[in-house]
């Protein structure tokens, strides 16, 4: 896990969300972060829907995976923008291990997040 923590200072330290995410971290209890992982696989859980029944990226299905997937964020970690939920979706496709955890729930659902934060 401190592998994880230096990455993520050495990235993202300098960064207003870096700062405000540890603000709010530093306080949270365990209950908080089970609270804080519920609200995120509810997102990617919309976004397993929405990918397994075909469902276009554009269709409002799959658009309210993505205004989850931000409020998620925005609520327990950090204020996420638009702009800022892009840089993220690249991210789950470039670094294997976003990938992995996507691809893992379903083949394919890390370039469908993808694709889907990048249309709105």
């Amino acid at each position: 896990m401190e592998q994880y923590e230096n990455e993520v200072q050495e990235r993202w330290g300098d960064t207003e969300a870096y700062a405000q995410s540890q603000s709010r971290t530093s306080k949270y209890t365990h209950a908080d972060f089970a609270a804080a992982k519920v609200d995120q696989e509810a997102a990617t859980e919309l976004f397993v829907y929405a990918f397994g029944n075909s469902i276009s990226i554009h269709a409002p299905e799959a658009q309210r995976a993505v205004v989850a997937h931000r409020e998620a964020i925005s609520k327990w970690f950090y204020e996420c923008s638009v702009e800022m939920q892009k840089n993220l979706a690249l991210m789950y496709v470039q670094d294997p291990r976003f990938k992995k955890y996507y691809d893992g729930r379903v083949n394919g659902l890390a370039q469908y997040v993808h694709d889907a934060i990048m249309a709105q």
